[in-house]
This record gives C-alpha cells, structure tokens and sequence, in this order.
C-alpha cells in the first residue's frame, strides 16, 4: 500500500506531517506492520523529532543554517556548485546529514512514535516548493 503526500514549503522549515500519515493509515485500515517514507527530493529532509515545545524546531533550523551557511557567505568560498543559488548546495548539505528515509513500526494501526514525537519535513530551501514523500505500509504476514 503506497501513498505520495504532496507537501508546500515556503523557505526553510519543519513541517509535521504525523497528522497526514496517522490519517492516510487510518484510512487504508492498517493494522500491524512498518511505515517507510522517503523523499524525493535531495535539499529537504525527513525527520523525527520532538513536537511538544516549537524552540526545538526553531532550534534545529538554526544549527543547521550555522552548519551550512549560504554558497555567497565568505566561510562558504569552496561551494562550485552554484547553479541553482545560494542555498542550493548547502541545502545538499543539510539532506546529506538529516535523514532522508524513515522506517516507523505500526501497532494497531497507529505509529510507534515516543510521546514526544513528530514526524517532520525538513525544508532546506528559500524558494517555495511541492515536495513529496513517499509513504509505503507493509502488513506484518
């Protein structure tokens, strides 16, 4: 059982999308088993992380700019591949060390997820976009 989540971006960010999968698996009456997303796209990422206090996003998005600042910043002179902007490589960057494939064991239908936890797009980019995850649920046999 596969699904694609169409998700619009408008510049960096974290996007909670556990609502959209807790839905979709509830509508296609999944039972007990494991969720794989992936997304398409290599400048954003996917990611679970806290979902309580929002400073923890705000956070994480700020480590992550500090790790890789944009090509036109002076401590960035190395970057070459420029083509596509400033934020393009260092966004790259950012998908190379967030993960950008997520497995979650479903019991009952619902996710395993810790009491805290969300699961998240992580926008890279400045430039809005469509971005896409692929959901795939496996019934355990």
């Amino acid at each position: 059982m596969m699904h694609v989540l169409t998700v619009a971006t408008h510049g960096p960010a974290c996007h909670e999308i556990t609502r959209d999968l807790a839905t979709w698996l509830a509508g296609i009456g999944a039972a007990q088993g494991v969720l794989t997303l992936m997304i398409r796209h290599t400048s954003a990422s996917l990611l679970i992380q806290e979902n309580a206090d929002p400073e923890v996003q705000t956070d994480l998005l700020a480590w992550l700019e500090r790790l890789a600042q944009p090509a036109d910043h002076p401590s960035m002179g190395w970057i070459t591949h420029r083509y596509e902007g400033p934020d393009d490589m260092p966004a790259h960057l950012k998908a190379a060390v967030l993960p950008t494939t997520l497995q979650i064991p479903v019991d009952r239908g619902r996710m395993m997820l810790g009491r805290w936890q969300g699961v998240y797009l992580v926008e890279h980019r400045h430039a809005p976009h469509d971005r896409q995850v692929v959901a795939m649920f496996a019934p355990q046999a």
